[in-house]
């Protein structure tokens, strides 16, 4: 009796102690958040894709400048309740979306992991940029991809943190560069791949009204 409650013991303690050690290598959500954090930090730090030290800027100090950033100091300006950082590039020479608007555009991209260190997605060099749909209602905004590589990789919806930079776009054409700007995204203002594995990333994106 006694060695089958030895064998017992340790067959039970020998469960436990594989548990424990499933549970040391789960991560909470509290912890990959952490993680995020020092990715985004390490990337701003580190200035970036280009290395160049980066300035960031707050909300007031962005309104102030015209709702602008400096591209040649590298500011970005933090909008702290979504935690995304944004650079204006070009804001664009045409104009606004309109409240009230359906507005179809064309876009160029860039997706790059700050947690892996490097880029996951892009069209810079497609025959075909991605399209989305943009609606104004009032000051919100909503948006859907219709066709390319996002549409393809992530579904129809346009990350929330693509969307911050519109209020300050003026995209045009037809002699139009087009709207241009940097955006550092966590993942809660991200694509469902961000939102599920807890990760920031680095878009570069122009914009243009399609014709």
């Amino acid at each position: 009796m006694k060695k089958y409650y030895s064998l017992a013991m340790i067959l039970l303690l020998g469960a436990v102690a594989l548990q424990l050690a499933g549970c040391r290598d789960y991560e909470t959500y509290a912890e990959q958040k952490e993680k995020e954090r020092k990715y985004i930090q390490s990337f701003l730090d580190d200035g970036g894709i280009d290395g160049r030290e980066i300035k960031v800027i707050s909300y007031a100090d962005f309104c102030a400048q015209d709702s602008t950033t400096d591209a040649s100091k590298n500011e970005y300006v933090l909008f702290e309740d979504k935690g995304v950082y944004m650079q204006i590039i070009r804001k664009g020479e045409g104009r606004a979306q309109k409240k009230g608007e359906n507005r179809n555009y064309l876009c160029r991209y860039i997706e790059y992991s700050l947690a892996d260190a490097d880029t996951t997605s892009g069209n810079l060099y497609s025959t075909a940029p991605d399209k989305f749909i943009c609606k104004r209602t009032g000051d919100s905004y909503s948006a859907s991809f219709t066709y390319g590589y996002m549409y393809a990789t992530y579904g129809s919806a346009v990350p929330t943190g693509w969307l911050v930079a519109m209020p300050y776009l003026t995209p045009g054409r037809p002699n139009d560069k087009g709207a241009k700007v940097r955006l550092i995204v966590p993942h809660s203002e991200g694509t469902s791949t961000a939102a599920q594995h807890v990760k920031p990333y680095y878009y570069e994106i122009t914009l243009l009204p399609e014709p």
